[in-house]
């Protein structure tokens, strides 16, 4: 396979060796290249034969560099060849319930091992021949993310669509025997993979310690645009908490066995259930952060420690805004809280954004949109600026998922629009106007403990 050369690294090792745009990578050091698996883990020597394509012409170049320093190249994609998609129809599949007219590329189902392991996305072992999970083992790409869903291979048949779907089920335990390290994720779905199926799926996936690092589960999201579609329900307080129960009871057994608690509740099942968030201690490394495991209690400890270093008055009254989904908006209500009793002068208000383009049962912050902020924020007093979660925005920070963009949304708002990362310290800043400078060197934030904040 020849992969075009899209551009040369000025100054690089590629460069030096007088490579040139336009050239096809062909081999490196005699391995033929497909993909950045194959490019990444064939270049890491000091010492390559690149076999290019140039014109008419195949030539072999010798490129000197240091151990682990980047050849030069670029291609067309990351991947260097298509990003693959995917092949299940899971029941509870977030892309199958959005509606028509957004943006092209929400529609495209990702299910690609090598974004597992360079980006951190899930996967689901169905896009997988056996000799590419040799290859992976074979090239030490650890770890692995992999979307289980459960570990009863009939079960997940009818739950993905695909019939090759418990099948493969078998590629966790090569991946573990060949030292491999998995992260699971489970998507939970009343009646379905909850209750003993829960319970089984986590006694079989504690069975691959110590290659599973990790288990995550995350409530099933329902939005109104399911016609047609398998009937679901929405995890109410009682059957939120059983998995709370389960997963906590489960992961006290593991912590006894193993020295960790290895499974974990996503955020939303302890807000479902009107649990307290737990603190940062019980997330151990925090190792599901991006699945919303542990987010809530991490930026609270963030704020809190924040809050306790930052020194001074407000100079002035400040007010500001903050929205967020109706899931968190208690959360946040009680930091802002506790920003308010120590600067009496500080105002800040938190507004629960009512999931109008989705449906109510879509209460995370991540998929709000534009639009429903601007038609429930128009007319009100906001004070000075309105913050709200950067999660809400592409990763580019400039669109909604309705492609609202921000500079729309503080035009028809009339006060600036602050994005915010997920993080307590640059909460507190945001809150305090940007103008503090807060003494966190040398401390801990995972010693902070986030106990007294309670979802109701």
């Amino acid at each position: 396979m020849a992969v075009p050369i899209t551009g040369i690294d000025p100054q690089s090792p590629a460069e030096r060796a007088g490579l040139r745009r336009g050239d096809a990578l062909l081999s490196v050091n005699g391995h033929a290249v497909t993909d950045v698996f194959d490019y990444q883990f064939y270049t890491l020597e000091r010492k390559l034969r690149l076999t290019v394509q140039q014109g008419a012409k195949v030539r072999t170049v010798l490129v000197r560099k240091e151990e682990y320093e980047d050849v030069g190249l670029q291609f067309e994609t990351y991947l260097m060849d298509q990003q693959r998609s995917c092949r299940n129809h899971c029941i509870f599949c977030f892309i199958d319930q959005l509606p028509k007219g957004m943006r092209e590329s929400l529609y495209f189902k990702d299910d690609d091992a090598r974004l597992s392991f360079l980006f951190g996305n899930y996967i689901t072992l169905t896009n997988l021949k056996e000799e590419e999970v040799r290859r992976i083992i074979d090239m030490r790409i650890s770890p692995v993310n992999v979307s289980v869903h459960t570990t009863n291979p009939a079960l997940r048949v009818k739950m993905m669509g695909n019939r090759f779907a418990g099948e493969v089920l078998r590629y966790l335990n090569m991946l573990a025997d060949g030292g491999i390290s998995l992260n699971c994720q489970l998507v939970l779905c009343p009646g379905y993979n909850d209750g003993e199926e829960l319970a089984r799926s986590l006694r079989d996936l504690a069975a691959l310690r110590p290659a599973v690092q990790s288990i995550c589960m995350v409530p099933v999201g329902l939005t109104k645009f399911r016609e047609g579609l398998a009937p679901l329900t929405a995890f109410d307080e009682k059957t939120a908490g059983a998995v709370v129960d389960l997963a906590e009871a489960f992961g006290e057994e593991c912590l006894k066995k193993f020295g960790t608690r290895l499974c974990y509740p996503a955020d939303e099942f302890y807000l479902k259930a009107k649990r307290p968030i737990p603190p940062v201690s019980f997330y151990e490394e925090f190792v599901q952060l991006e699945n919303g495991v542990g987010m809530l209690s991490l930026l609270c400890a963030q704020f809190r420690e924040a809050l306790a270093a930052t020194r001074g008055d407000l100079t002035k009254s400040r007010t500001i805004t903050i929205v967020t989904g109706k899931a968190a908006a208690p959360f946040i209500t009680s930091l802002i809280d506790e920003a308010k009793k120590r600067w009496h002068n500080l105002e800040g208000q938190v507004i629960a954004i009512e999931n109008e383009f989705f449906g109510p049962q879509i209460t995370v912050s991540g998929l709000i949109t534009g639009q429903d902020i601007m038609s429930q924020l128009t007319g009100r007093a906001l004070g000075e600026e309105v913050l709200l979660p950067s999660s809400m925005l592409r990763r580019e920070g400039d669109l909604f998922l309705d492609d609202v963009s921000l500079s729309q949304l503080q035009e028809a708002l009339g006060v600036p629009v602050i994005p915010v990362g997920n993080d307590g310290s640059e909460l507190l800043h945001a809150v305090l106007g940007g103008a503090w400078f807060v003494e966190t060197a040398g401390s801990d934030c995972r010693a902070a403990e986030c106990g007294e904040i309670h979802p109701v």
